[in-house]
């Protein structure tokens, strides 16, 4: 009888990317779920012996999604599998009974080696598919697998595009910016040892006049601080932004333990030291999914103690057309707002398009 497997992920890219990971030789009975609503949906429909989960999703996240199945004990099996790699991340899973947790992008050999540790797929179903004659393999169909709510990606265009971003190009921007956001805030949740909330990337072709407009809420009523540092690699360029509201000066200088008196020479100094972890961390991310490499300028303060929009006016020259990803990193239990924004630039497009077509069609 066909293991009734449910994979819930809001990313289309993601949810082909662990469908394609199954063991070979498994005989599932696939369905998808876009977020965690139609996951416990799903779940009550009789669509999930086996539960795969992300995290990191609108309407209700994964981890809203295993409350509700511990509140009504809904039967089905669930592993985790998600760019939040903190360790609170993992202890809060497995409290609310997460069999395990795998991290983004997900490893075929390590999620198969996971099903098989806790019963779901077996050793001799493993032996029979390495056993089994190649023309056997070559000539057994493949089952089809198709999201449930979100159209197929059938091909990714290269020629950098000039309106409006596609969804599905969207899309696979966001994921990548995902599994990059949770390296580094599992770098910063590590270094403050606290919770980092992580939100769902917010990915745009921008101008701009646009930019603005576009982080006005990161303004609201307080003023903010900023570093730009530059980055480059083979066919693409770009500038990371990180923009800290000056309200949260003082509890990160009381989580990294600062002893100094905050004035603005300490404040640059912190303000110095989360961009490394944020900009470096996520640069790193995105590298090892794109197989490049970046190279970073130096820091370039945009401004202390001012409005967004006074800091995008007196920069503008550096951005015309863009494409930006936006990462609002937030602190469990603490008013810290700080924003990362990546800026490629629209000729770095073809590039990157090219590099999110070979992902998806591995």
């Amino acid at each position: 009888m066909s293991t009734r497997l449910l994979i819930c992920d809001d990313s289309n890219m993601a949810r082909k990317q662990v469908a394609r990971s199954l063991p070979d030789g498994w005989d599932v009975d696939i369905s998808f779920a876009t977020n965690g609503i139609e996951g416990i949906e799903a779940i009550k429909a009789g669509k999930g012996d086996v539960l795969l989960l992300d995290l990191n999703m609108p309407e209700m996240d994964g981890y809203q999604v295993l409350e509700q199945i511990m509140a009504e004990d809904l039967p089905t099996l669930t592993i985790v599998i998600s760019g939040d790699v903190q360790p609170e991340a993992y202890q809060r899973v497995k409290s609310l009974g997460a069999l395990d947790f795998i991290q983004k992008p997900v490893n075929k050999q390590k999620l198969t080696e996971i099903l098989m540790a806790y019963g779901v797929f077996s050793k001799e179903q493993l032996v029979a598919v390495d056993k089994a004659p190649a023309s056997a393999e070559k000539s057994k169909p493949t089952p089809p697998v198709k999201p449930a709510s979100t159209a197929e990606i059938t091909s990714v265009s290269t020629d950098g595009g000039v309106g409006p971003l596609a969804n599905d190009i969207r899309d696979c921007y966001q994921e990548i910016a995902n599994v990059a956001m949770g390296r580094a805030g599992d770098l910063l949740a590590r270094l403050l040892n606290v919770f980092v909330e992580l939100p769902i990337p917010n990915v745009n072709l921008i101008e701009v006049s646009e930019l603005s407009m576009a982080l006005s809420a990161i303004e609201r009523e307080h003023s903010t601080s900023g570093i730009c540092q530059g980055f480059i690699s083979a066919g693409i360029s770009g500038e990371a932004l990180l923009i800290l509201n000056d309200s949260s000066f003082q509890d990160v200088a009381k989580l990294m333990d600062y002893q100094q008196d905050l004035d603005q020479g300490a404040e640059l100094e912190l303000l110095m030291d989360l961009a490394n972890v944020l900009i470096g961390a996520c640069l790193k991310g995105l590298a090892e999914q794109l197989d490049v490499s970046f190279s970073q300028g130096h820091p370039v303060v945009l401004g202390q103690h001012r409005n967004v929009s006074d800091l995008i006016a007196s920069n503008s020259t550096k951005w015309q057309r863009t494409l930006a990803i936006e990462i609002s990193y937030g602190i469990e239990n603490y008013p810290i707002k700080c924003d990362l924004l990546l800026l490629f630039t629209e000729e770095s497009m073809k590039t990157l398009n090219n590099k999110l077509a070979y992902l998806i069609e591995e």
